[in-house]
């Protein structure tokens, strides 16, 4: 028996400043809010304990943001104290995620946005299937180094009928 598919519930990034990286999903993406930079601190709380669980003991603390996308896909940002950047950059050769993809038919106007706000641009957009489909698409990387794709259409849309054939 195949099992059914389940839903995508969120997303978390590590991020060295998180008011900045609310700013950002916020004005330049459109995410919405749930829940503001909030303090947790490694103690005998119910959520301290829960992120013991994940970090192991001597995390000490970190900040917390919730928010959400149009379609209510949940962005978790986390800024942990002593957080840093890989010195090597991004290495798409890693094992892991290695970046989420937003959908908004005006690619460019969007790019255009996350590059005035201190993104960048990581390659020209292009046509997935140029004469064939009008889909779009491009790499980017917020302001804080995540790496992420943006799409003018969904993801069904751009890979039925058979991709790269």
């Amino acid at each position: 028996m195949i099992p059914h598919p389940k839903s995508f519930s969120h997303i978390g990034l590590s991020v060295p400043d998180l008011n900045a990286a609310v700013k950002f999903y916020a004005e330049v993406l459109g995410f919405y809010t749930i829940m503001g930079p909030t303090p947790i601190e490694e103690d005998g709380s119910e959520i301290g304990r829960m992120c013991t669980d994940v970090f192991g003991p001597g995390w000490t603390r970190l900040r917390i943001a919730h928010m959400s996308t149009a379609d209510r896909v949940g962005i978790e940002l986390f800024e942990f104290d002593g957080n840093y950047a890989d010195p090597k950059g991004f290495d798409f050769r890693r094992h892991g995620v290695f970046h989420f993809c937003v959908q908004d038919p005006d690619v460019e106007g969007l790019v255009e946005k996350i590059v005035a706000a201190g993104g960048k641009q990581r390659m020209p957009v292009r046509e997935y299937f140029p004469g064939e489909k009008p889909y779009r698409m491009v790499y980017v990387e917020d302001p804080f180094g995540n790496v992420f794709e943006v799409y003018s259409h969904g993801y069904e849309l751009t890979y039925s009928g058979g991709a790269y054939v």
